[in-house]
């Protein structure tokens, strides 16, 4: 079946649609511009012969472990687990004996702590993820790491580490110089929210399994058009991208500034995860943006939900829903007489009459919702929605007037956090935290 956005309910007739649909040509021209100019790999994907290569040399290497441990944040992992819980759920099921993915993308000694005590190191493959190699929480987990192999297996230690950063330069790359640590790079412009299509993701994808060429063929099959050097204004403004960026920038012109992302396809939640840090981190900036908001159905419908269809009337939302999910087991059929309307009925048809009648009751709630039905839960589909959800991302923040790649505000933070482990350099951010230490404080217990 086709893949379809459904439009109905999106409230387009309330929205002034006509002055961002008018850009089009602009945008157009735009894409082309960057395009050319090789700023947008995550459209072009000009690296993916050269890395199904590199995939395949790896796939051997890959067999010989267990485990893989995974060291990134932000972007370098999000993708990694949303394709995992998407196209490898028996690790999460009872019985599972391999193999196993692991994702370190926090500071969690107690975690780590496990991983360190528990993982059999000469069975484990850690890859570590860091465009500029810079990532302390990743950078730092790595060093650890690296430690912990060399106490396990000695001077063969770096067979048991792979590496995805700059292709050139960075500390990593220098790791990879200094010992021959196995390593694949970040495509230059290729920012972490982007990635996952590229190393980033395909390497946890490749160890588990995954249909890695569908995943590259159903990103191709959205993107190419835009990445061509003869896209018009006209196609452009037929391409559902486009459609979806128009949109949403017309719903913050008119005050909507949150964006639900209602997932009711239950292996692909994840992907809320990862499509909230690709809106908010893209169109975070200068006062703009909408906030996204994943939620889970039938999950959320029980928690969150009474705020979307009750609370302040702001919200918008991107469902995701596939009408093909697997039938499951059958209801029994001798059931009370309260619950006879699912005597030996599939259990999959409870998740979509869910479904529809979540949506219907939000669209009547007044929350302009636009529904991406998925003609199956395949992987060829996860990319198509990958390719689309970015794509759509950069018109908006386009379309806003903000630059959609990049993400300023989120280093004032990461330089405060150096500071206060006294770091070099960073005079000023380290008066601004004594500053702040020593402040009068309002404390009350509670």
């Amino acid at each position: 079946m086709a893949d379809i956005l459904d439009w109905t309910n999106a409230n387009l007739d309330t929205l002034d649609m006509a002055t961002h649909e008018a850009k089009a040509d602009e945008m157009a021209a735009r894409l082309r511009e960057e395009t050319g100019a090789g700023k947008l790999p995550f459209l072009t994907m000009p690296y993916a012969n050269t890395l199904k290569d590199e995939l395949e040399g790896l796939k051997e290497y890959l067999k010989g472990f267990d485990h893989m441990l995974l060291l990134g944040i932000g972007g370098s992992a999000l993708g990694a687990r949303a394709l995992q819980e998407a196209f490898f759920p028996q690790q999460n099921q009872p019985g599972h004996k391999g193999p196993f993915l692991w994702i370190a993308d926090n500071v969690d000694a107690y975690a780590l702590e496990a991983y360190l005590a528990r993982l059999p190191a000469e069975k484990t493959v850690v890859v570590t993820v860091s465009k500029s190699g810079g990532t302390i929480e990743t950078v730092g987990q790595y060093f650890i790491l690296k430690e912990w192999m060399q106490e396990k297996l000695g001077d063969t230690w770096h067979q048991n580490m792979l590496l995805v950063t700059d292709q050139e330069q960075g500390f990593l790359r220098g790791e990879v110089k200094t010992y021959g640590i196995r390593a694949l790079p970040v495509p230059d412009n290729l920012g972490g929210r982007y990635s996952v299509l590229s190393a980033v993701g395909l390497i946890p994808a490749l160890f588990l399994g995954m249909d890695i060429d569908a995943l590259i063929a159903g990103a191709t099959e959205v993107s190419s058009i835009l990445a061509s050097q003869e896209l018009t204004g006209k196609e452009l403004a037929k391409h559902s991208s486009f459609q979806l960026a128009v949109w949403a920038a017309a719903l913050m012109d008119k005050g909507f500034d949150e964006m639900i992302f209602f997932a009711y396809i239950p292996l692909w939640a994840s992907f809320g995860d990862w499509f909230a840090q690709l809106w908010a981190e893209s169109l975070g900036k200068e006062g703009k943006g909408s906030q996204p908001l994943p939620a889970i159905g039938v999950t959320d419908q029980h928690s969150v939900n009474q705020m979307f269809m009750d609370g302040v009337r702001n919200k918008a939302c991107l469902y995701l829903s596939c009408p093909n999910l697997p039938a499951g087991p059958k209801f029994p059929v001798d059931l009370p007489d309260q619950f006879s309307y699912v005597r030996g009925r599939d259990v999959g048809e409870l998740i979509q009459a869910e479904g529809l009648g979540n949506r219907m009751a939000l669209s009547q709630s007044g929350v302009p919702l636009v529904e991406l039905e998925m003609g199956s839960d395949s992987p060829k589909q996860a990319g198509k929605l990958i390719a689309l959800l970015g794509a759509a991302t950069i018109l908006t923040g386009w379309l806003m007037g903000i630059n959609p790649l990049d993400q300023p505000a989120v280093e004032l933070g990461k330089r405060l956090a150096k500071a206060r482990m006294n770091a070099d350099g960073l005079d000023e951010e380290k008066q601004d935290l004594n500053d702040f230490l020593t402040a009068d404080r309002d404390l009350r217990e509670f």
